[in-house]
């Protein structure tokens, strides 16, 4: 699919003003930090709660569109680039789309990450596959910027790189972090299993992994239960009431395709897994664990928006 100029135009003005521009009262700390370091003690002094990253962090967002990506010498990879405005080093997050996807599908997520102090890129790689393939892509562009973090910003923490992934996207990045690509953990969205073999290969994952899944009663994925099942290492699981697959991007395909609309999302849902997102990056990055996040999440339990919660 390709996005209409003139709707992407329109969508990315509006993202820009959105992270740079956003009233005070919008912002989510009363004693606003100057610095990751400073916002990720405030948090972890506090008890954790999804609903504070609902709201956007305290940071300003530059947007840099289409930048491009040479983990080889053939290799020609567009990201899009969320930075976040503190000076000091910190964490990367990096969100790759799924089947028949683009990385404008995940803009959202990315901004509202980065608005919290942790620098985002969205991935643009093959639309359909094969998955392996992009995960191969996947794994050489975490190294390119491991080796030389300046191709995307000279503040990013190679020792902090999270991969974000959607649907057979998720595929790609189990499939990289078997591959043992240097990452501190990953996030799995509404995850679907490409090819039919046995996947033996998600035994050898040992980082940890958060699985934000949709409401498989309405909405099922080819074989998630192989991830949480397979997935030995420390990984948690739950799903968001109600919640589409496409819920699970913000904003839709569908709706970059169909100017704003998209009768099968709800923001509501969509901010859920942001939220989720956001919380378990900040995990993964300040403690190396999903500790934080799985607090953070039985929150919603309590409340019906989040059921079936499952940990390892």
């Amino acid at each position: 699919m390709n996005i209409i100029p003139h709707s992407r135009w329109l969508f990315m003005a509006w993202l820009v003003l959105a992270s740079c521009a956003l009233p005070p009262d919008a912002r989510a700390q009363s004693s606003r930090p100057t610095a990751f370091s400073d916002l990720q003690k405030q948090l972890l002094d506090q008890d954790a709660s999804i609903n504070r990253f609902r709201q956007r962090g305290p940071f300003a967002v530059t947007v840099r569109q289409d930048r491009e990506l040479r983990p080889t010498a053939k290799e020609r990879i567009l990201a899009d680039v969320y930075l976040a405005s503190p000076a000091e080093k910190a964490p990367l997050v990096i969100f790759l789309h799924g089947h028949d996807c683009s990385k404008e599908a995940h803009a959202k997520q990315a901004a509202h990450v980065a608005s919290w102090g942790m620098h985002a890129v969205s991935l643009q790689l093959a639309k359909s596959g094969p998955w392996d393939v992009n995960a191969r892509a996947l794994a050489r562009i975490v190294n390119l910027i491991r080796r030389s973090p300046g191709v995307i910003d000279s503040r990013i923490d190679v020792t902090r790189i999270i991969l974000v992934g959607h649907s057979f996207g998720g595929h790609a990045v189990a499939i990289a972090m078997a591959q043992d690509a240097p990452i501190a953990g990953g996030i799995l969205l509404d995850p679907a299993y490409f090819g039919r073999a046995t996947p033996e290969f998600l035994y050898k994952i040992k980082k940890p992994v958060m699985v934000l899944g949709a409401d498989e009663i309405l909405h099922p994925v080819r074989r998630r239960e192989y991830f949480y099942d397979y997935i030995q290492s420390d990984i948690a699981e739950v799903s968001i009431k109600d919640a589409t697959h496409e819920d699970a991007q913000f904003p839709s395909e569908t709706s970059l395709q169909n100017g704003g609309v998209d009768a099968d999302t709800a923001e509501e849902r969509q901010l859920t897994f942001v939220s989720g997102i956001t919380a378990t990056a900040f995990s993964l990055s300040a403690t190396r664990g999903l500790d934080y996040a799985w607090s953070s999440l039985l929150e919603m339990v309590d409340s019906g928006k989040i059921f079936n919660p499952k940990k390892k």
